[in-house]
């Protein structure tokens, strides 16, 4: 499974973002059925892709998150690249389309295909 970094604050998000060229922000909520459902999910397909740094955001913890990241449902994920959002992803997420789109996206990036 991919490791992660839980981000706690408004700040911790943004140094998170300013620290890694490429980074996979998953925002969800405790009580959320379908957050629990994809976290395991996502953790094993980001696993193939070893230069994204992932990160956890409890949106119960940093409420800002939602107005900061137009966040409207969870759980919501967000590809963002050298401080820019490259893949939005939320409630209901199809990982054929995901794992596809990230696949395009990190071969511009990295010039590598994913590990599988």
């Amino acid at each position: 499974m991919k490791h992660y970094t839980e981000l706690t604050s408004i700040e911790k998000i943004n140094d998170f973002i300013a620290s890694n060229e490429m980074n996979f922000l998953y925002i969800s909520r405790p009580e959320c059925s379908v957050c629990h459902a994809i976290w395991p999910k996502l953790r094993a397909l980001l696993e193939q892709y070893p230069s994204i740094h992932l990160g956890h955001i409890d949106a119960n913890i940093v409420e800002e998150v939602a107005a900061k990241f137009d966040v409207f449902a969870v759980p919501s994920l967000l590809l963002i690249i050298d401080s820019k959002e490259y893949i939005r992803a939320d409630r209901f997420v199809r990982f054929e389309r995901l794992e596809a789109q990230l696949d395009q996206i990190y071969r511009l990036y990295t010039g590598e295909h994913h590990s599988d």
